[in-house]
């Protein structure tokens, strides 16, 4: 695999002296216009990386305010082939921001490994975050993803002690998506410094950027956790604004602003992490 995207964008940052700031957005929420709009809007507002969550009916990772916007997007009938379709409108005015796709495996198995590994390239997709896929089953989709030059991400926890991290690190590239702590999205980082040992523990198995997700809802938790990752991810905290913005689960002229202004005000947060 050559030089991706995202591996610009960590050479970027690092050179810059900053965390990448990394925002979560599950496509089609609320509704596919707006949720293109709050996209396109994103890298203007600080996001130096986008992870697109793929709709799934059975999110067993995520809180409820993540739940909740993928039960939106699928109300309004969105599906892992509209997302991919968003991404390439993404890809035509924007070529250098890394999207990212998180999700589940059931949606991509029912649409197909091979043509959903396909379809994703053509569409710019540039790397997969798939939570429910174990480093035990790479033959399943981690190894065609990355024979077709898609970065394949992994998750590490509290719980990944340096046996199994090896075993996690095998095949990833892109960066390493800590989890701040044991639990589902949307939860409060109890132990900042206990997150800044494990990005370092991390650290020294690998050479790939480290960035820490779940949790993070403040600038000052943003400039905390950006002190020692190489990448802070916001969620939850963002589709939290969508909601919070919605008139009867309608989108409003304050949804897309709302969605903006916040992550405006969180990159700012990991761009302070080390002056």
């Amino acid at each position: 695999m050559g030089v991706s995207r995202i591996d610009k964008r960590f050479e970027k940052t690092r050179a810059e002296n900053r965390p990448a700031f990394v925002s979560f957005l599950m496509a089609g929420d609320p509704d596919l216009e707006t949720a293109e709009s709050i996209l396109h809007g994103l890298p203007a507002a600080g996001a130096d990386i986008i992870e697109l969550g793929m709709p799934f009916s059975d999110p067993m990772a995520d809180g409820v305010a993540i739940q909740l916007a993928g039960q939106r997007a699928l109300a309004g009938g969105m599906s892992l082939a509209k997302t991919l379709a968003l991404v390439a409108r993404f890809r035509a005015k924007d070529a250098e921001t890394p999207v990212v796709l998180m999700g589940y495996y059931n949606p991509i198995y029912i649409y197909g490994v091979e043509r959903f590994v396909k379809d994703a390239v053509e569409a710019g997709v540039d790397g997969l975050i798939v939570v429910d896929l174990p480093a035990e089953e790479d033959d399943e989709l981690c190894l065609p993803a990355l024979a077709a030059g898609l970065n394949f991400i992994r998750l590490a926890a509290p719980t990944t002690d340096d046996k199994r991290l090896g075993r996690v690190l095998t095949n990833a590239s892109g960066f390493v998506y800590y989890v701040s702590m044991t639990g589902i999205t949307g939860a409060e980082i109890k132990d900042r410094g206990a997150v800044g040992d494990a990005v370092n523990r991390i650290k020294s198995h690998t050479r790939l950027p480290v960035a820490v997700g779940f949790g993070i809802k403040s600038p000052e938790d943003a400039r905390l956790i950006g002190r020692d990752a190489d990448g802070v991810v916001v969620g939850s905290a963002l589709v939290g604004a969508i909601e919070s913005s919605l008139s009867e689960g309608k989108a409003t002229e304050q949804t897309v602003p709302a969605v903006h202004n916040l992550l405006r005000t969180l990159s700012e947060g990991a761009r302070a992490a080390r002056n």
